[in-house]
Order: structure tokens, then sequence, then C-alpha cells
């Protein structure tokens, strides 16, 4: 892929004053995970995460050698005192976060703390690798610009996908980083497989550039918006007792916490014997989990009413 094709994929479509040259297209973000890990720690070093997080972070973090360190989040997002606090006990110079859109708790991390959390990353002099995989994915509301657009030092590595937006087989991410440490990624990238295949990078060029994509993405948000609406409704009807942290801006899930008594596993495993799949919130927590929590999913569902009789078959096995 050309640099201007690149552009439009990693920069021009987000609004991002990004040069072609500093973006490096991958395979779907779970690939750029991997590579960003590898390249920017050493084995052994801790790399700083929310506290849940994304469990794919947590097994990529693992796999290059990595020790994941929690760093408590609170309804606002991760804390920077703490986050400071972190990086002074265990000399850290990685912190992975999803500023926009938390996975699992949806979280967006409040407008005081975004400019305050990569300060301190600069002043650990740490990278700050940001998962910004919801950007497409909002529920109707604006989601704040990316903490890379206030970054004019490299602290901030971008990574954003369309493998969400558009299809599971649509294996296209993009890395955005600045100087020397996008050239390492670069040249560890021919090692590992060269480049993303070029067919489907003009897939993606051509999806971005038609006017299908926005018409997509309105229709997306809809549906998204409907689907949380109505999951929510549905706990709140047949499992009062659950309480859903936050109700997201966007995303494709609810991050629920159970009432004392209930192990996610044992519900999550009875569940899946009802036919429903859910997420057992232990597996989000790079250490002890502080309560017992499940992750529901409400995009891969055939319509309102599975959702509804998902939550009535999770109301009858508990």
């Amino acid at each position: 892929m050309g640099a201007d094709d690149e552009q439009v994929t990693g920069g021009a479509s987000r609004g991002l004053p990004v040069r072609a040259e500093d973006v490096l297209i991958t395979s779907g973000g779970q690939g750029a995970l991997s590579l960003l890990f590898r390249a920017l720690a050493a084995p052994g070093a801790p790399v700083l995460v929310e506290s849940p997080t994304y469990p794919g972070a947590l097994s990529a973090a693992r796999a290059a050698g990595l020790r994941p360190v929690p760093v408590p989040m609170d309804a606002d997002g991760i804390r920077p005192d703490l986050l400071a606090d972190a990086f002074a006990m265990t000399g850290a110079r990685l912190l992975y976060c999803q500023p926009s859109c938390h996975n699992p708790t949806g979280t967006v991390l409040a407008p005081e703390r975004r400019g305050q959390i990569v300060d301190v990353a600069r002043a650990a002099g740490a990278f700050l690798v940001e998962d910004d995989y919801a950007r497409h994915l909002g529920h109707g509301r604006p989601l704040p610009r990316p903490l890379i657009a206030g970054d004019r030092d490299g602290t901030v590595v971008h990574l954003a996908s369309l493998t969400k937006p558009a299809s599971l087989s649509l294996r296209i991410g993009a890395l955005i980083a600045r100087g020397p440490v996008l050239r390492r990624l670069r040249d560890m990238r021919f090692v590992d497989d060269f480049f993303t295949a070029r067919p489907l990078q003009e897939a993606a060029v051509e999806l971005l550039g038609s006017p299908s994509w926005d018409r997509h993405l309105r229709a997306l948000s809809t549906a998204l918006r409907e689907r949380r609406a109505a999951l929510a409704d549905a706990l709140a009807a047949e499992l009062p007792g659950w309480r859903i942290a936050h109700h997201p801006s966007a995303g494709l899930h609810l991050w629920v916490e159970l009432p004392p008594g209930l192990q996610d596993t044992a519900v999550a495993e009875a569940a899946r014997a009802a036919g429903v799949l859910v997420n057992a919130g232990s597996r989000y927590f790079p250490a002890e989990p502080t309560a017992a929590c499940l992750r529901l999913g409400f995009a891969a569902t055939a319509g309102l009413a599975e959702l509804r009789e998902g939550v009535r078959r999770l109301a009858a096995i508990t």
C-alpha cells in the first residue's frame, strides 16, 4: 500500500494531524498489540494496564514476556495519581489503556484526566499505547478526540482497527507513532510477515472512501444504541440485583457486577449450558478480581428478541 493509502486508513479518517509516514498498516488490532509489546519493552519488564482490561492485551503482553501490573480505575477512568505511583514503584516504561471506550467497563476517560495521563507517562519516560478500537462503534454521542491528537512528543502510540465496525474477516489495523519507535516497528514487521496482504488493504481503502461507509456507521450506531438499551432494560426487569457498572456511549457490551454469592465462572458455565454465551469477568483482571462480574455482549445476536430471551435464560439459572 502506498503512503497516501496509509494516511487514509490511519489518520485522515479520524481527523488527526498525522503524516502518512507515521502510519504502519497491520493485520488487525490483535496483531498490532503483539508487535507493540515486543517492540516497546524487553522481556521481563512491567507493563501498566487498567484494571480490569482487555484479556487479549494481557495475553499478548505475557506472550512477549512482559508482566502486566494493574492500575485501579474509578467511574472517570484510570486514576492519574495511582498511575504516577505505579510508574515510580515499578520502573515501567509502557502503559496500555483504552481511554475512549474502555473494554470491559465502557468507561470514557474524563476530560480533565486525558492530558494528565499523557503527562504522567511522559514524565516517566514511558510510551502510552492508546487502543482506540471503539472509534467507529459509537452509540450516537461523539467520542472525545484520541489522546494522540494532542501529543507532540511521541509519547502516545495509537492503535486503530477496522475489524469490528466492518467485518471480522477484514483484518486491517493501523499503528500511528513517531520517530525511532516507528522505525523499530517497521523493522520488526518486516521480519514477522513483510506486510498486510495488498487486496485487503485495497478493500479497506475502497470501503473508507465509499459514501456507503458513513451510511453504514450511522446504521451501526443506531443498532448498537437500540441493543444496548434493550439489554439494559431486560436486565432491570429480569435481574434487578445485577448492577450495570456503566451505560457506555460506544462499544459492544455491558459490564455487570453480580450480587453477593454468585461466582462469575459458575454463572458463565451455567449460561453456556443454557445456550447463552457470556464472558466471566475474572479473565479481564491482570491480578485478583475486585468483584464477581460478567461481560454481556449485545452485537452478535440476531435481534432484540434474542437479547431479551438470553436475559430470561440467565434469570432462570441464577
